[in-house]
């Protein structure tokens, strides 16, 4: 049976990632098969995969704490501010376009 763990906090920059980065370490190095997850999230920081593919930078820290190869799969959601009022959307690595809060 797979266990998971679900990280939730008040708001943003409320410290998630970090301790989600932790955790995954910690039952990493116990010997635990662990990946993290985050179905979307909004950040200018992103990284590119090795094919090529766009994620979030919170999740390729948290799989290499891991001991894991990031993958689009752990973040298949990425939008990228682009005004106040609208973002770059990102769907398992690849831009679709830009989109209107509305």
């Amino acid at each position: 049976m797979t266990k998971s763990i679900m990280i939730q906090g008040t708001g943003s920059y409320v410290g998630k990632s970090v301790l989600t980065a932790a955790l995954c370490r910690i039952f990493y190095q116990d010997g635990y098969k662990v990946a993290p997850f985050k179905s979307q999230n909004m950040a200018l920081n992103s990284y590119v995969t090795r094919d090529g593919a766009e994620m979030g930078r919170a999740q390729v820290m948290q799989a290499e704490a891991a001991g894991i190869e990031p993958a689009v799969d752990m973040n298949p959601i990425l939008l990228k501010p682009v005004s106040h009022i609208g973002a770059q959307v990102i769907v398992h690595g690849k831009p679709i376009g830009n989109k209107n809060a509305g």
